[in-house]
């Protein structure tokens, strides 16, 4: 059978080989966040499991909400295995389609609300989506619009949803459209996929992480405990929840956990102040600009946060210094270094407990095996730099890509992050740099080659080669080296090219730099490693 129904990860095994030792062993959770929203319901319907701006809603309300939106899915014609696709910010609406896409057996595709038709176009073009919610509009940006563009491009996408806007098609008359009908749900795996979630590749193309029900759950619990979140206490979700930390801490962990998420719109440090003090949140998972942001507005009010307690810190270059600066701004937080990908969310739980090695490492290791291998994968010296391999209960079942996954995945079931580091005695990670061809922005990570594809199209650009740069803020910025065909093209030109191509904002280079000739090996291929000392040197000499 091959229709636009089938996903194009039909090919994967349930459970996948690599997690058939976890299957077995009885380490996962067999209950979807379904059969757990039910549960918590029961025990206690009036709870408050979201807070988005000035709403509220109850354990009782987000299920019911949930199991209208589920009736109108299924009058729609979405059946269990339809990938349905949400591109909605911190909204308490992602946390009711997500729960709703549980519950009908749906496939979820988070995608973060800085993508553009481009991006958009591949992922649900890739993931064969039938259904998209998209905010109406957000930040000035008319996301209705640009999904009606994409629409037209692909055939299986047969519903575009807005989120807030008006209609028969909005969310908001979905769901009462849904406490009409009559929705019966339908027998969930909890081994089966439940989530794609695009993360980009160092060759461009997007791959798609597939989840099932149990694997985030296992490292939401394990986090849960290692960093004493207790069951009713509530947490500041900034990260974008179509992300997999704000996706997995801020929609699941309420459900997974019995916790509380405060979610934000849009990240404001000073706000955060406000929301942490208003509801007695005890911490976060967020990326290091955030922390950052959060220490200086701390000291700027005089306000040390007694009630915060962690602050997990990742997804972007971690200065040495920042861990005990930031501690140092409040009373009872202790910020640490966290490690993991879409791919194995949170190999290392950080060290809230140990404030050097919280600083000066990137974390335990917990629940997962660890491997550091050498070029020809052979295990390196305990202390010595390699590739970091893992493997755990955690893990994605694959990519939606079956050669993505061959190539990403070990015979004996370890993923191949890309990553360099060591492994202390102590069993904590430390990244020392990247195999990937990666730029890790604010969190986010962003593909090298897919910004040159779009610069070796402009008329004056014979050669391009992007690389990371340090960035104060987001950790790393993005720089393109540039041999011009010709007269040089202005960087304001070439900035408009990139933006004109469709590319989120966030991938116009910062800095454009015009040289001869790149550095290259003998076989021509160009030297990223030089490049990026070579900007950390010009950027040093401006700073002095």
């Amino acid at each position: 059978m091959n229709d636009r129904r089938d996903p194009p990860w039909a090919w994967l095994d349930i459970p996948a080989p690599h997690q058939r030792p976890f299957a077995d062993s009885g380490v996962w959770d067999s209950r979807t966040i379904a059969d757990l929203a039910i549960e918590l319901t029961a025990a206690d319907p009036g709870f408050v499991a979201l807070i988005d701006g000035e709403s509220t809603m109850t354990r009782e309300q987000l299920l019911v909400a949930a199991e209208a939106l589920s009736a109108a899915l299924s009058a729609r014609g979405l059946r269990p295995g339809d990938v349905v696709a949400f591109q909605v910010p911190n909204w308490g609406e992602a946390a009711v389609i997500n729960l709703a896409a549980a519950m009908s057996g749906l496939v979820v595709n988070p995608i973060v609300p800085i993508y553009r038709d481009h991006e958009v176009m591949q992922m649900l073009g890739d993931c064969r989506a039938r259904a998209f919610f998209v905010a109406s509009s957000f930040r000035g940006y008319d996301f209705a619009t640009m999904a009606g563009r994409v629409r037209a491009s692909l055939p299986s996408l047969e519903h575009v949803f807005t989120v807030r806007g008006e209609g028969a098609d909005d969310y908001a008359a979905l769901v009462a459209e849904g406490r009409h009908g009559n929705f019966r749900r339908p027998q969930v795996d909890p081994l089966g996929v439940k989530m794609v979630l695009y993360t980009s590749g160092t060759t461009g193309r997007p791959k798609g992480v597939l989840h099932s029900h149990v694997t985030l759950q296992r490292i939401l619990r394990m986090s849960a405990a290692h960093w004493g979140i207790g069951q009713g206490e509530a947490t500041l979700m900034p990260s974008p929840v179509t992300h997999v930390s704000g996706y997995a801490n801020g929609l699941e962990m309420p459900l997974v956990w019995g916790t509380r998420t405060v979610l934000m719109e849009s990240w404001n440090a000073v706000a955060a102040l406000e929301l942490i003090d208003r509801y007695g949140l005890i911490g976060t998972v967020a990326a290091t600009p955030f922390l950052v942001e959060l220490a200086a507005a701390a000291r700027a009010a005089g306000n040390r946060l007694p009630s915060f307690r962690f602050f997990a810190c990742g997804g972007a270059a971690v200065p040495a210094d920042l861990i005990p600066a930031a501690s140092a701004a409040f009373d009872n937080c202790r910020p640490f270094r966290v490690f993991g990908a879409s791919e194995v969310p949170l190999v290392t739980f950080g060290w809230p407990d140990d404030p050097h090695l919280a600083a000066t490492t990137d974390g335990a290791v917990v629940d997962y095996a660890v491997r550091i291998v050498d070029a020809d994968d052979r295990d390196v010296a305990a202390g010595l730099e390699g590739e970091i391999l893992a493997r755990g209960p955690g893990m994605m079942m694959g990519y939606a890509d079956q050669s993505q996954t061959a190539e990403a995945i070990t015979p004996d079931g370890y993923f191949r992050t890309g990553d360099l580091g060591v492994l202390s005695p102590e069993g904590a990670i430390t990244v020392t740099g990247r195999k990937k061809d990666l730029i890790i922005r604010g969190g986010e990570n962003i593909s090298a080659k897919e910004i040159e594809d779009v610069l070796h199209a402009h008329g004056r650009v014979r050669e391009a080669s992007v690389v990371a740069m340090p960035h104060d803020r987001l950790g790393e910025g993005i720089c393109a080296y540039v041999i011009a065909d010709g007269e040089p093209p202005s960087v304001a030109d070439l900035a408009r090219h990139v933006a004109d191509s469709g590319l989120a904002k966030q991938k116009i280079p910062e800095l454009f730099l015009f040289v001869d000739d790149f550095p290259r090996t003998a076989s021509g291929k160009i030297r990223k490693d030089m490049l990026r000392e070579d900007v950390k040197r010009r950027l040093g000499e401006v700073a002095d």
